[in-house]
């Protein structure tokens, strides 16, 4: 019972609906569910239902259905249980047989002790119900056995053919790879040439196994050993943890001690200079004081003298004012070089906020797997493999376009306006390509209703020029040599092959003017709408799949949804100059944030939008003249670029990791091209 009930929990239950398998079926990949759970989770992925396959909700792996035409609940009617599964499932499943009493007793209320097996009815029966069985036409030739001794245990369970109820399933027809009956070979397989017994396959079958045995096994002790390996990874990353914020700890305390002495450095200062003027000012009071005294001993001194009846003291008096004797104490002279008139403090606010933001106590280096280290040390520009954001962008060195007889100049722009242009250049939007070795740059010029590449060939520039009916606007790459490209006024969605010059593929016709553009599958697109406001997912025709227009607490947070991109979870990066936001969608249209701040932060006219390889998202502020970095969860990072740098009105921009860590960005009729370096 114990061995049951843990075969039930572990092997017979569909992670799904976690319940007990019905009706299972078995998928290519060896993962197993129930038939209306596989169903039921194919409906949901619009690539499942595109590919006519059922999808594995484990590993993502497809598998095609015979009969597609039918609808998509029978699309797993035909796909069988694995014979281990379905083995487990007649003997210990909720519907496995009692081999000790007899079923058709047991229905009638009564315990009877079995002694035979019908391996066709799948029933124990008592010496009575057997006897009635063997009278019985339609079961009187079934295979019944014995229970009794050693046979209990050596039952073998028989197969029987679903169209042909009274034979068993005993060959194997390797042509058809299925099990049949011998009626069914005679019918069906009559011109199969590699028809056998499947007892005599059983041989090989059990090396086979015994083969996949040992393989997962190995791979048993591989996980096991690596997960070892995490867990003493992860307690040594606890331990760093904990050993980097003592570091941090420390250093914040050494730079408080720091400031706590110039605090002390103040005070003293501040103490010295105040002694020093009260004592100065004390100094004036006294020699006040005594001044004081002197004039009423003067004044009471002329006082005797007009009271006086002799003229002499009178006269002696008025000579000794004259002579300048009488008053001879004065008030002090306080301008007196070098007095201090008056103590301040005078506190720069600006230049301390700035101190502290420059107040450098160390930095938290990250290493990614990925090689995209974002934090990585300066290394040279012809090898850089990563793209780090940290770091300063500066343009990038290398051969103008259009200067076909420079021989080295720096180029900090792509002049996108070419021979044969009627308006100056206006690029909108770019992308990167790596087309047989060779970089090549396609940009949408708005202005002159074309889609333009750049490259370098044979050590030569040159460029591609591919005029379209409308001005395009978005650009999305679709393969590592084709680009999508939105035509909004004529309702079109062009793809074009880039060689690296251009070659019109074909003119997709939709049912909205569609500006942002971003390839979610190899079949599937995500384009932006004004009117009416949504995402929508196409497919590579230009039929809507899913319109996807959020509309938290009933409101609808796009406005006008300008540029797009996927992410490398596969979600939609959807910037909106309307509300001045970022929104991030999953296919479904469940938001995943919305960064919308205010202040510093805040967004006036986003338009351009891309993701790197990290996860890390590249947003271009076109009124504010900046490209801002934010965090996979959409949190501000800082200001990669702003109009110090030369950036004015930025639109469209991408970035290349591999092997270059370049951007790419449109700026009013150039392409600015910048490299990552310390």
């Amino acid at each position: 019972m114990a061995t049951s009930q843990k075969l039930t929990e572990h092997f017979l239950t569909c992670t799904i609906c976690t319940e007990v398998f019905d009706k299972p079926c078995t998928l290519v990949c060896n993962h197993t569910f129930c038939r209306k759970c596989v169903v039921n989770y194919t409906k949901t992925r619009p690539e499942a239902l595109s590919a006519k396959s059922l999808l594995c909700p484990f590993c993502r792996k497809m598998t095609k259905v015979s009969d597609p035409e039918r609808p998509v609940e029978e699309w797993a009617d035909d796909v069988k249980p694995s014979f281990v599964i379905q083995g487990l499932l007649d003997s210990f499943g909720p519907g496995s047989k009692d081999t000790t009493n007899c079923s058709y007793c047991k229905e009638e209320g009564e315990t009877t002790p079995a002694s035979t097996w019908c391996s066709v009815c799948d029933d124990a029966l008592c010496e009575r119900c057997t006897r009635m069985h063997q009278r019985i036409p339609s079961s009187r030739h079934h295979n019944v056995v014995d229970l009794s001794g050693e046979t209990r245990v050596k039952v073998k369970r028989k197969i029987i053919c679903k169209v042909h109820k009274d034979e068993n399933m005993k060959y194997l027809c390797k042509d058809c790879k299925t099990a049949v009956c011998q009626t069914c070979c005679t019918i069906h397989h009559r011109k199969c040439d590699m028809v056998v017994e499947i007892e005599s396959e059983i041989p090989a079958m059990k090396t086979e196994l015994k083969r996949n045995k040992e393989n997962l096994l190995k791979k048993h002790d591989e996980m096991k050993s690596y997960v070892g390996k995490q867990n003493s990874i992860v307690k040594e990353e606890l331990a760093l943890y904990i050993q980097i914020e003592s570091s941090i700890k420390s250093a914040s305390l050494t730079a408080i001690q720091m400031i706590k002495a110039k605090e002390r450095k103040l005070l003293s200062e501040l103490k010295e200079m105040s002694d020093r003027h009260i004592g100065q000012l004390k100094a004036d009071i006294k020699s006040g004081e005594m001044s004081v005294q002197m004039y009423q001993q003067q004044t009471e001194l002329i006082d005797q003298a007009l009271q006086s009846e002799c003229d002499m003291d009178v006269y002696e008096m008025y000579q000794g004012f004259e002579a300048g004797d009488v008053e001879a104490v004065g008030v002090v002279d306080v301008k007196e070089k070098g007095r201090i008139d008056r103590i301040t403090f005078r506190q720069d606010t600006d230049k301390l906020g700035r101190a502290l933001e420059g107040l450098h106590l160390g930095e938290i280096h990250v290493q990614y797997d990925d090689g995209l280290d974002l934090e990585a040390a300066p290394v040279l520009q012809d090898t850089i493999t990563v793209l780090d954001l940290k770091a300063t962008p500066v343009l990038q060195d290398t051969i103008a376009v259009l200067d076909l007889k420079a021989d080295t100049v720096l180029q900090d722009t792509i002049d996108v306006r070419v021979a044969g242009d009627a308006d100056r250049g206006d690029p909108s939007d770019v992308t990167m390509l790596v087309v047989n070795g060779t970089d090549t740059v396609v940009v949408t010029d708005y202005n002159n209703n074309s889609v333009k590449s750049f490259y370098t060939r044979n050590s030569q520039p040159g460029h591609s020029k591919l005029s379209l009916e409308g001005r395009p606007y978005g650009i999305a790459r679709l393969k590592h040599n084709q680009v999508a490209v939105t035509v909004p006024y004529t309702s079109q969605i062009a793809t074009v092959e880039v060689n690296p010059d251009l070659v019109l593929l074909s003119t997709i016709t939709t049912s909205k003017q569609y500006w942002g553009v971003t390839s979610l599958t190899p079949s599937t697109l995500a384009a932006s709408s004004h009117s009416p406001v949504c995402v929508d997912i196409l497919d590579m025709s230009g039929h809507v799949l899913k319109s996807v227009c959020p509309r938290p607490n009933g409101g609808n947070i796009l406005k006008c949804p300008d540029s797009l991109c996927t992410t490398r979870t596969g979600n939609i990066l959807v910037s909106d100059w309307g509300t001045n936001c970022v929104v991030c969608l999953t296919p479904e249209g469940d938001v995943v944030f919305n960064y919308r701040p205010t202040g510093d932060t805040a967004l006036k006219v986003p338009r351009g939008i891309t993701s790197t390889s990290t996860g890390d998202i590249l947003v271009t502020d076109n009124s504010l003249h900046r490209v801002i970095h934010l965090t996979e969860s959409g949190q501000f990072v800082r200001n990669i670029l702003t109009s110090q740098d030369g950036v004015q009105y930025p639109y469209g921009l991408c970035v290349c990791g591999r092997g270059r860590g370049r951007m790419y960005l449109c700026t009013s009729d150039v392409v600015k091209v910048f490299t990552f370096c310390k």
